[in-house]
């Protein structure tokens, strides 16, 4: 596993994969920015599951730009509220976007590349909720079968060619929706082969395959 470690300007930044020795590695933050991965391993970390009863009669892959069966809010502010999730587009990045996206890599981690995926999230009843807390158990797996989450900045900003940063703290209420665009870190020569949506660890994940 790669270590996390300071970069000149003192801003630290993690990238860890789900699985627990296949990690993405660290990188670091530069003009202030930090990153880490979303919530991972533990069941109680997962912000959602789906309910047995969702009428989609087990069905666990999709197409991309097809909707997750609704999904149920466990967290505190939000328990209860149910919506869905539809990664529509995953594109590749490159070292170069990486280079200048504000996140510096330590000379000792392997190299990454940057992946990214286009997601609408849609809320469908209950509580308002944070955008941040519906695609939190989004995971990239690859074709080294290695599961990374997404990147999260804490401080500053990273920047990705077309893909714009989430206002994660962002509420919406039933019937609303918005489209959003979350950056994960895959390790170079991997390619993503698909999306999918952890069910924590008594359910298979919920998959959507990557064409190409």
């Amino acid at each position: 596993m790669d270590s996390c470690c300071l970069g000149g300007d003192g801003a630290l930044a993690l990238a860890v994969a789900l699985t627990g020795c296949n990690d993405s590695g660290s990188v670091q933050g530069s003009d202030n920015a930090a990153a880490k991965p979303s919530s991972a391993q533990s069941s109680e970390s997962s912000g959602s599951g789906s309910e047995d009863s969702d009428g989609s009669d087990g069905k666990e892959t999709f197409r991309l730009g097809e909707a997750s069966p609704e999904q149920v809010s466990d967290q505190k502010e939000s328990k209860g509220a149910k919506f869905t999730v539809t990664p529509t587009k995953v594109q590749a990045g490159t070292k170069a976007d990486l280079e200048k996206s504000g996140l510096k890599r330590d000379a000792d981690d392997d190299p990454q590349v940057p992946v990214h995926v286009w997601s609408t999230l849609t809320h469908t009843s209950g509580k308002p909720m944070k955008l941040g807390d519906m695609d939190d158990d989004l995971v990239v797996r690859t074709d080294k079968d290695q599961r990374t989450r997404a990147l999260i900045v804490l401080l500053g900003s990273a920047k990705w060619p077309n893909c714009p940063a989430t206002d994660r703290d962002k509420e919406v209420g039933p019937g609303q929706s918005e489209k959003v665009c979350t950056a994960f870190l895959i390790p170079e020569g991997q390619k993503a082969t698909a999306v999918e949506l952890f069910q924590g660890f008594t359910k298979k994940p919920l998959e959507w395959p990557v064409n190409g």
